[in-house]
């Protein structure tokens, strides 16, 4: 008898919720009813809300059950489950989930469908076909293929990431690194996480392809230490990659180098900064470095060094393989490709949406994330992590590309939305986000360092004494316009966002009327 395929997901949200249970129930019930399987640990599709989501292959295709616990399992046994029977918990057809379907999946062609640590199911899917074509051409070519895709940084910045690789090769070094930042630290972001653990070797091959285009034969990915089965996940992928000639001394026969390394995080914000990250790497304190010199020309231990983002590494095999017009021929302006959006907060259907650049809030909170949880109306969306403004409804219909949120004071950032109802205290939030900035800085510049901690103390003031409102408004919006100007980093450069953005679309919340306040985030 050829056993059925089972899928149960080894992703990290759907081990929150019992998939390792689910995964020996279904074994179990099978070798007690002596019905062969084999079971397949996945990544997740992103359908959070639904996990633990087992699926079964049947000959018209894997079909989806939804939110499964180890008690379902012997009903999904007596439904039918090994032959995609009905069951309440049934979703249907898995790629023809709604919330599934109608994803443009790019960088996550693959995450949730193939089993993350088997070569062979990379390679079947698409996979090592970028790295294959990179051996063939010149490193120029590589780098020019990257840029004419518009690929831009994922993590936050948006820069180009053809124009940082460009710099990195031009510059003369005895030595140059690959970095990857997979120190995924902003409030509702999981994307790194969940590409890291369900399809380490694109991110692998990534990495690989940047070293080829720059002249570099080290990398290191810097993982945060709260992630520790994507370090595992990707130990064991580096491992097996390394075995198969895909790094080390020899890519391939090529005779081209390539090695690659973990090193894991101590939990500090800051060091999902580029430098502050590289200070950590060298064994420092996470500390902001000023630039110039930017990385490019003194990375690492003082040579030039590519420091990109887990999403934006894996996407380069893509580039690579389907060319770059490909990739340019999603998004819209000067926003390419595709961005994985992550809904977190107060939505009743939280997970992973990716998206060609166009898409609106709006569609994302609705059409995707199905509205609040509660029940109640949706007022505020962060986009972007804890230093990205909050929105109101009226900014919901603007298209989702970097340079239209920029326009409104805003951010895409590395897409994470964190939504809030009706309940929400804004003055609250503002205060939180400017609390965090205090707690997370690293104490290098004065406006980051005593800025946030001034700025939480005047949010106090606005909330304890009415009478003085306006004059402590007038203090906040003096301090945000220092910190805006004058901080080293992201970091105390964006933590008036969500406060400016507070103020600006909802006074009510700060005790004023509105038109009072403005926002001075230019």
């Amino acid at each position: 008898m050829t056993p059925v395929t089972v899928y149960v997901p080894r992703d990290a949200a759907a081990l929150a919720v019992g998939a390792d249970s689910v995964a020996k129930a279904v074994l179990a019930e099978a070798a007690a009813r002596g019905t062969p399987v084999k079971l397949v640990r996945n990544g997740s599709r992103g359908l959070l809300w639904l996990e633990t989501l087992l699926e079964v292959a049947t000959p018209e295709g894997r079909v989806a059950y939804g939110p499964v616990t180890s008690e379902d399992v012997a009903g999904l046994f007596d439904a039918g489950l090994l032959q995609g029977g009905d069951h309440p918990l049934s979703q249907g057809l898995t790629e023809e989930i709604p919330y599934l379907k109608n994803q443009e999946r790019l960088t996550f062609a693959r995450v949730g469908v193939t089993d993350p640590l088997s070569l062979e199911d990379y390679a079947a899917h698409g996979g090592w076909q970028g790295l294959k074509r990179a051996l063939q051409i010149a490193p120029e070519q590589i780098v020019e293929e990257v840029t004419q895709s518009g690929l831009r940084g994922r993590g936050g910045a948006a820069f180009p990431t053809g124009i940082k690789w460009k710099t990195v090769l031009h510059a003369s070094a005895p030595q140059k690194y690959i970095v990857c930042n997979a120190d995924e630290g902003d409030s509702g972001t999981f994307a790194d996480r969940m590409l890291m653990e369900g399809d380490p070797y694109c991110l692998i091959e990534g990495m690989v392809i940047a070293g080829l285009a720059v002249g570099a034969d080290q990398g290191y990915i810097y993982v945060r230490s709260e992630y520790p089965q994507a370090i595992d996940v990707l130990n064991q992928a580096i491992e097996r990659a390394t075995s198969a000639g895909w790094l080390g001394n020899d890519l391939q026969g090529s005779g081209r180098r390539f090695h690659l390394e973990i090193r894991k995080g101590a939990g500090a914000y800051i060091c999902g900064e580029e430098t502050s990250l590289l200070d950590s790497l060298e064994g420092k304190r996470g500390m902001v470095r000023p630039k110039p010199p930017l990385p490019a020309i003194e990375g690492l231990f003082g040579q030039p060094t590519v420091v990109n983002n887990v999403l934006s590494l894996g996407t380069v095999p893509l580039v690579l393989a389907k060319g770059a017009a490909y990739y340019r021929d999603f998004g819209v302006g000067r926003s390419h490709g595709t961005q994985p959006f992550q809904l977190a907060g107060n939505l009743k259907h939280g997970g992973l949406v990716e998206k060609a650049f166009g898409v609106t809030l709006r569609e994302l909170l609705y059409d995707y994330g199905g509205g609040s949880a509660s029940g109640r109306p949706l007022r505020a969306v962060q986009v972007g992590g804890p230093l990205g403004a909050y929105l109101p409804e009226s900014q919901w219909d603007i298209p989702l590309d970097y340079e239209a949120y920029a326009a409104a004071s805003a951010m895409v950032g590395h897409g994470g939305l964190v939504a809030f109802d009706d309940t929400v205290n804004m003055l609250r939030m503002a205060r939180y986000a400017m609390e965090f900035c205090a707690i997370e800085s690293c104490g290098k510049c004065t406006p980051c360092r005593i800025g946030s901690v001034r700025g939480v103390e005047t949010l106090d003031r606005i909330a304890a004494d009415p009478g003085k409102r306006e004059q402590q408004v007038e203090l906040l919006r003096d301090l945000c316009d220092t910190m805006l100007g004058g901080s080293l980093c992201a970091l105390g450069g964006m933590a008036p966002y969500p406060v400016l953005s507070a103020l600006q679309h909802f006074p009510e919340d700060f005790g004023l009327a509105a038109g009072r306040v403005g926002v001075a985030a230019d």
